[in-house]
């Protein structure tokens, strides 16, 4: 009699990232069970494993060094957060007390899956296999026994989730279930307001509730229960709501009423943590406050403190927020824990880490490890009071003291905008008084040499990570310490800008129609070109009064400006000469509006300062002018002996016709720099020409479209012509023959009449297609008379003009991305009021990538 009933399916459940371990004898199916479940990447086979080392997947001597091999790869995939899954027997608890050592290691969790299947059915199986006809039947009865021993104790030894399928069927109707870790609310993106430490401050956690916006709901008995914002923000709480403050149960009912509607997240603290245990009957040393909060707790009903027990055992150590780019905890978190789940992960989020020393307080010495996070995303937590809230490698620590005294902060994200209120009392007198002006306060220190030396990695949000090498970064030192202003001021260091692509026009080297092309090829419709200024790049840090408290007071210099050049040297080594021009800007700044238009008591902008001879005037004697004066007083000479041998019948018609193409060249070669030259007399003859504003106070302004930066200089060119000029400029649709066809008649008649060239931008400015690269911000393409002066007299010749047309562009191209990626990053920072080291590091490692060898020509 058959029995036709259907095995129901079952679900298990498994953490999308987790380390599974498949349990079972030879023969017990698991190999299809794998294929079966889960993707052919995912699982690691003991098998396979022995044919890499050995040849033979049934080799047996091969077994040491094919484990070895599985666990090398298991832990690269778990490294990486991969789903990682162990097809091998695993029956013996020393196998896989290894696989759970590996889970640990890399923070995740392990699962097992074992796979109960008769020993007759495991021997049937393998006599179908011919490569497993010859296996002993005490194998699979020796393996069955361990198997049989394991069971009960696999929770014991370290595996979080067990799962054991008894039987053929049950193995059959089996079903995986991949599910989401706790800490993973990545769909979730916001916006949040992340309040930082409460410690019982009911009253200013109300006030600074209603100033982020929130409306405070009230019950019967005006006990505020919950608060929403009407534009669906969240709050995210970042732990430590309880002790040492005067009110414990009123933040708790407003935090678990807030959680409770879906209007908050909130993670938990170490407070919590031991709050928790105490009202769990478990033994606990009273101290830091914890006191408070149990008296308080005492004088409420106890179903409220049962509700506070079990809101405070369901809070997760951490949360991944938006995508990702967000997590919060309470005492900070490196990136390699970042979505992991172990006992080690929670440890470091609810206490962080140590240095194992105490300070003269008696309290522990944190380890800072802020200072070497390079992470892509935004860490906030709370945990160590300090007295400002600053962002300190793309982390922040909200705690600002509020019970003893300081204030309550929170921060709007993404808007990374701060919000706080003043405390109302000190509640609590601390063990460590929070000082505002602590000696050596890395919020305030300058560039600091272990900043920069070595090898580093600098973070960007436009061009992910990039890398500064150890020689580079020491040549970028001897520069600095050398010979750099003051490095405070050094906000922004200009990047290097990319050439066209070279042109194959006949005479050309450099044509707008490449740029035109390039852009569009990009999906880049708008762009605009510039006129390019016969001078030499200069950045200009502008205060808005010429005592220097403006700049005294976001950069710690009292002074009234600065201007340097590409590699941050002082521009001009007159100061007067210097003054006086800063004095001119900032008075055209003031007439024109641009500061109050910013709000802004401070500008950077970049620019073109002329003529090319106020800094270049040592490399044309030396290089330019040298080789003019040589062709001026040899070519003439050789010009004249030809012609007289052509007057006594020689025939030297050919020779004659190339000399005097090399002197009409040498001639043109003269000219075309003697344009970037003219006498100066004070502020006589100098010109400042503006084409962008890169930052004012809270903002970085880089990333608006050109139109915009051109609208801004043409006023302050206009408030006074006579220094500064104006940037000549045409617009361009790159899918529009007609319009490309006008810019190009326009480079032509620019360079003509002698002029640089021009550089083409897209209008955007920042342009980085979603999940695509970033577009270079600009490229230049200069004209035929200027690229002499770069490449030589005869550069033109058919035989040169091969020859550079083969130059390769592609690593001047990557360096231009990676200085504009570093600039825009320094700019972020000095737009978010991060701590000036914080830009200074993104700045060095322009300067630092100005060593790479390539081509100065290009």
């Amino acid at each position: 009699m058959s029995d036709d009933t259907e095995t129901p399916s079952r679900r298990l459940p498994v953490p999308d990232l987790s380390l599974v371990v498949l349990v079972g004898s030879t023969g017990s199916g698991k190999s299809s069970f794998a294929a079966r479940h889960f993707l052919p990447t995912q699982v690691v086979s003991s098998d396979v494993c022995r044919g890499l080392v050995s040849d033979d997947p049934n080799d047996q001597a091969a077994t040491r060094d094919a484990f070895d091999l599985l666990h090398y790869i298991a832990g690269k995939r778990l490294a990486a957060g991969r789903l990682t899954v162990v097809d091998a027997t695993n029956v013996q608890p020393e196998a896989r007390r290894s696989l759970v050592n590996l889970a640990r290691e890399y923070d995740v969790l392990p699962v097992a899956i074992v796979l109960d299947v008769p020993p007759q059915v495991c021997a049937e199986r393998n006599a179908l296999r011919p490569d497993r006809a010859g296996l002993s039947p005490h194998v699979i009865q020796r393996q069955q026994r361990e198997l049989r021993r394991s069971m009960k104790f696999l929770e014991r030894e370290g595996f979080r989730k067990v799962h054991v399928l008894r039987g053929v069927a049950e193995v059959e109707a089996a079903e995986i279930v991949e599910e989401k870790r706790y800490n993973d609310l990545r769909h979730l993106t916001g916006p949040f307001d992340i309040i930082g430490d409460i410690h019982g401050c009911r009253s200013e956690l109300v006030t600074l509730l209603g100033r982020l916006g929130y409306t405070v709901a009230l019950d019967t008995g005006g006990r505020a229960v919950d608060a929403a914002h009407p534009d669906g923000r969240t709050a995210v709480f970042v732990g430590d709501l309880v002790d040492r403050g005067p009110d414990t149960p009123g933040v708790l009912r407003l935090v678990m009423g807030m959680v409770a509607a879906g209007n908050a997240l909130c993670v938990p603290g170490n407070h919590e943590n031991k709050l928790g245990r105490a009202l769990s009957g478990r033994k606990v040393t009273v101290s830091h406050g914890l006191k408070e909060s149990l008296d308080q707790l005492a004088a409420e009903p106890a179903e409220f403190s049962t509700e506070v027990r079990s809101f405070i055992d369901a809070l997760v150590s951490h949360y991944l927020l938006d995508d990702g780019k967000l997590v919060v905890c309470h005492a900070g978190l490196p990136e390699k824990y970042h979505g992991r789940t172990s006992g080690r992960v929670r440890s470091h989020a609810l206490y962080g880490d140590t240095t194992g020393e105490t300070d003269e307080y008696g309290l522990p010495v944190r380890y800072p490890w802020a200072e070497e996070y390079r992470g892509r995303a935004l860490v906030v937590y709370g945990h160590t009071p300090t007295p400002t809230a600053s962002f300190v490698n793309n982390t922040i620590c909200l705690d600002t003291g509020c019970v003893f005294g300081g204030t309550m902060t929170a921060l709007r994200y993404p808007e990374r905008e701060l919000v706080q209120v003043e405390a109302e009392h000190v509640w609590y007198e601390p063990v460590r008084p929070l000082i505002t002006d602590a000696p050596g306060a890395r919020e305030g220190r300058p560039l600091a040499l272990s900043d920069v030396q070595g090898r580093r990695i600098v973070e960007t949000v436009n061009h992910g990570r990039v890398a500064v090498k150890e020689e580079n970064a020491a040549a970028a030192l001897e520069v600095m310490s050398r010979f750099a202003l003051d490095p405070r001021l050094l906000a922004y260091l200009p990047p290097t800008m990319a050439p066209v692509s070279t042109s194959r026009r006949e005479g050309y080297l450099e044509h707008p129609e490449e740029a035109f092309a390039g852009y569009l090829a990009d999906g880049v419709r708008q762009v605009v070109c510039e006129e390019k200024h016969m001078g030499s790049r200069a950045v200009v840090l502008l205060g808005r009064d010429a005592e220097g408290a403006a700049l005294e007071k976001r950069f710690g210099v009292s002074t009234g400006g600065a201007i340097w050049t590409r590699t941050g040297r002082a521009f001009l080594d007159d100061g007067a000469l210097t003054g006086a021009i800063l004095d001119r800007l900032r008075a055209a700044a003031l007439a024109s509006g641009l500061f109050d238009g910013l709000d802004s008591d401070w500008l950077l902008l970049d620019a073109e300062l002329l003529p090319w001879s106020l800094k270049a005037v040592g490399l044309l004697k030396r290089q330019y002018a040298a080789v003019g004066a040589a062709a001026r007083a040899a070519l003439p000479a050789a010009l004249a002996a030809l012609e007289a041998a052509g007057a006594r019948d020689v025939d030297v018609a050919e020779l004659t016709a190339r000399q005097s193409a090399r002197y009409a060249d040498a001639s043109a070669f003269t000219e075309a720099y003697r344009r970037y030259c003219w006498p100066v007399d004070g502020l006589d003859g100098i010109r400042l020409a503006p084409f962008q504003i890169l930052a004012a106070e809270g903002a970085n302004l880089a990333v608006r479209p050109h139109d915009q930066h051109l609208a801004w200089i043409d006023a302050l060119v206009e408030a006074d012509p006579q220094l500064l000029g104006r940037t000549g400029r045409m617009l361009v649709d790159t899918a529009d023959e007609q319009s490309v066809a006008a810019a190009t008649a326009w480079w032509e008649e620019l360079t003509g009449a002698g002029g640089e060239g021009m550089v083409v931008k897209p209008l955007a400015s920042l342009v980085r297609p979603e999940g695509g690269r970033l577009v270079q911000p600009g490229v230049k393409v200069r004209g035929r008379e200027y690229l002499r002066i770069i490449y030589g007299p005869d550069y033109t010749l058919p035989a040169n003009l091969d020859r550079l047309r083969s130059r390769t562009l592609g690593h001047k191209r990557s360096l231009a991305l990676r200085e504009y990626a570093l600039g825009l990053e320094a700019l972020d920072r000095l737009a978010g009021s991060e701590p000036l080291w914080r830009v200074h590091e993104a700045v060095f490692a322009v300067l630092a990538l100005e060593s790479e060898p390539v081509d100065p020509r290009l």
